[in-house]
C-alpha cells in the first residue's frame, strides 16, 4: 500500500462506476478439473453486470514460486512440472507447506513485513516449507485490472498444489494459504480449483471494494478450505469504501479493537493526516496490522492473545461477551482455534499498540442500588485494578448506556500487564464527559437544580470476571458504612468475605 491508497481506491471506485456491491467475475466451474462451483449455476448474480470479468485461459499467469529456508533466505524457485526444483530447493513432501501471498501493490516490490513473516514461520515450523507466491507484475496493475488478475493467480496456484498431488507422500490437509488483502481473496480462488480441499486458509484484512456484499462464488469463502479464519482489522468506511472487507468471510472472524482502529496508528485524526500528507501511512498501518498480529501469534506463544465471540462490537465493548463456553473463544492468528461446525462466527478482542500485542481483559459489573441528581449529567469513572504483580494504570469505564438504578451495569476494561490475582479495586468518580452536548447538560443541570443538591452513587459490591483465566471475583466496598461516591471522590473495594469467594470453573484458556 502506498501514501495515495485511500484516495486513489475512492477515485477508482467513483470513476469506473462500481460500487462496493461489484466483484470480479468468477468461473467456479474450473477450467481443468478444479471443483464444481458453489450454488446453483441458474442463480442470479448477486454483483451487477458490470463487474470486470477474466479470460478463462491467461496465456501469461506471470506468477513465480519460491521456496525459503535457512540456506536459501532469498528463496529457491519452484518450477511447475519440474521435479528437479523440488530436489534443489530441499522441498519436503511430508512437511507442513505454507503458502504467503500478498496483496495490490503500486510499488511494484515486495513489502517489508513479507520478510518477517517468512521468518517467523520458519522459526515456529522449524521442519515446514514456506512458499513465497510472486504476482507483483500481476499485482502492480490498477486496481480493478490487479482484482481481475486475482483468479489468474488463484488458478496458477491450483495448478502447482494440484502437480505436487502427484506426489502420494504431499497431503492437502498440510498446506496453509496465508493471503493478505488481494491475497486473501487469492487464496478462495486457490482453494476452489485445487483437487481436493486446502487444509486451511488465513485471511488477513481481506480486501473490501469489489469484494463487499458479493456472492461467496466471488471472493474467500468457508467453502474454500477445512477450516478459513480472517483477522479484520481496517473495516472503517471512508467515503464509502472499506479497505478491509467488512463482512464476515470465514468460519472464524477476528475484529481486534473492533476491526475499525488499531491503537498505534493514529486513525483518530484523519484530517490532520490528511492535512500533513500521511493519511498513506496511516492507512497502511491499520491494514497491515492483520499480519504483525499474525506474526506476533507465531513468535510470542508465551503471550497468546485471545478472542470472544460476540454478536457486535458494541456488545464487546459492554463486557458482556467473556465467555469461553462451547468453544467462544479462541487463539488468533497462528492460534486460532480449528472449528468447522460454524461459519462466520465473529470475534473481538482489545490489543496493545506494539508486539506482544496481548491485554488482559476484565469484565466488570458494577451494582447500583440508590444515586441522586444524574438524570442531565453522565458521569465518567475509572477503575484501578491491584493485584499480586503490580497495579494499573487508571482504567477508564466506558459508558455505552446510562447509569441504571436497581440494575447490573456493565463494563469492560483491560490492562496491558498481567495483575495477577486480584486484591483490591479503587473506583474513581472523574466528573462527567466532555463533549459539547454533555456540557450543554451540566449547565442545564447545574441552572435547574436545587441549590446544594449533591450528585452521589450508592455502590456495595463490584463483580470481576477475568477473559484469560475465567476466574469470577467479588469485591464488597471495603467499609459498608460508606458507599456513597460523588464527582472527585473514590471508592475502594477489597474481596468479599462471605460467599462472593472466587468461583472455580471449568472452562479456562
Amino acid at each position: 500500500m502506498s501514501s495515495l491508497l485511500l484516495l486513489f481506491l475512492t477515485f477508482l471506485l467513483l470513476s469506473t462506476g462500481l460500487t462496493a456491491e461489484g466483484g470480479p467475475h468468477r468461473d467456479r466451474g474450473g477450467d481443468g478439473g478444479g471443483r464444481r462451483g458453489r450454488g446453483s449455476p441458474l442463480s442470479p448474480p448477486l454483483s451487477p453486470p458490470m463487474s470486470p470479468t477474466v479470460s478463462p485461459t491467461p496465456v501469461s499467469p506471470r506468477v513465480r514460486f519460491s521456496l525459503h529456508s535457512a540456506s536459501e533466505a532469498e528463496g529457491c524457485p519452484l518450477a511447475l512440472g519440474q521435479e528437479g526444483s523440488l530436489k534443489e530447493c530441499g522441498f519436503n513432501a511430508t512437511a507442513k507447506s505454507f503458502f504467503i501471498i500478498h496483496g495490490w501493490t503500486m510499488s511494484g516490490m515486495f513489502e517489508t513485513w513479507l520478510g518477517s513473516l517468512v521468518a517467523a514461520l520458519q522459526e515456529r515450523e522449524k521442519e515446514a516449507n514456506v512458499v513465497v507466491v510472486d504476482w507483483l507484475s500481476l499485482a502492480h496493475q490498477l486496481y480493478t485490472d490487479a482484482v481481475n488478475n486475482t483468479q489468474v493467480v488463484g488458478r496458477s496456484i491450483a495448478r502447482l498444489l494440484d502437480w505436487l498431488q502427484e506426489n502420494p507422500l504431499f497431503k492437502l490437509e498440510n498446506v496453509h494459504l496465508i493471503g493478505y488483502s488481494l491475497g486473501a481473496h487469492v487464496a478462495g480462488f486457490a482453494g476452489n480449483h485445487v483437487h481436493g480441499t486446502i487444509g486451511r486458509i488465513t485471511g488477513l484484512d481481506p480486501a473490501g471494494p469489489m469484494f463487499e456484499g458479493v456472492d461467496p462464488s466471488k471472493r474467500l469463502s468457508p467453502d474454500d478450505a477445512s477450516f478459513v479464519d480472517v483477522l479484520h482489522t481496517y473495516t472503517r468506511e471512508t467515503l464509502g469504501v472499506s479497505i478491509g472487507i467488512q463482512m464476515p468471510v470465514g468460519h472464524v472472524d477476528i475484529y481486534p479493537n473492533g476491526g475499525d482502529f488499531q491503537p498505534g496508528c493514529g486513525l483518530s485524526d484523519v484530517l490532520g493526516a490528511i492535512a500533513y500528507g500521511t493519511l498513506g501511512e496511516v492507512v497502511k498501518c491499520e491494514h497491515e496490522r492483520s499480519v504483525h498480529l499474525f506474526v506476533d501469534s507465531l513468535v510470542n506463544q508465551d503471550k497468546q492473545s485471545f478472542a470472544f465471540q460476540c454478536t457486535d462490537s458494541s456488545r464487546f465493548k459492554k463486557g458482556i461477551c467473556l465467555s469461553c463456553r462451547k468453544n467462544r473463544c479462541s487463539g488468533i492468528g497462528y492460534n486460532a482455534r480449528r472449528t468447522r461446525n460454524k461459519r462466520n462466527s465473529k470475534m473481538y478482542l482489545k490489543t496493545r499498540a506494539d508486539m506482544p500485542f496481548k491485554v488482559y481483559h476484565y469484565q466488570m459489573k458494577m451494582h447500583v442500588f440508590s444515586y441522586k441528581n444524574l438524570a442531565e449529567a453522565d458521569p465518567t469513572f475509572s477503575v484501578t485494578l491491584h493485584g499480586t504483580n503490580g497495579d494499573s494504570e487508571p482504567l477508564s469505564l466506558e459508558m455505552l448506556d446510562q447509569i441504571g438504578l436497581n440494575a447490573t451495569n456493565t463494563f469492560l476494561v483491560y490492562t496491558e500487564e498481567d495483575m495477577g490475582e486480584l486484591l483490591k479495586i479503587k473506583l474513581t468518580w472523574e466528573g462527567t464527559s466532555q463533549s459539547w452536548y454533555d456540557l450543554w447538560k451540566e449547565l442545564k443541570s447545574y441552572w435547574y437544580r436545587p441549590a446544594k443538591a449533591a450528585q452521589e452513587l450508592h455502590i456495595r459490591r463490584i463483580r470481576v470476571k477475568s477473559g484469560e483465566t475465567q476466574q469470577r471475583f467479588a469485591f464488597c466496598v471495603e467499609d459498608f458504612q460508606l458507599t456513597r461516591i460523588s464527582p472527585g471522590k473514590e471508592l475502594w473495594f477489597v474481596k468479599c468475605a462471605d460467599d462472593w469467594k472466587k468461583r472455580p470453573v471449568s472452562n479456562s484458556l
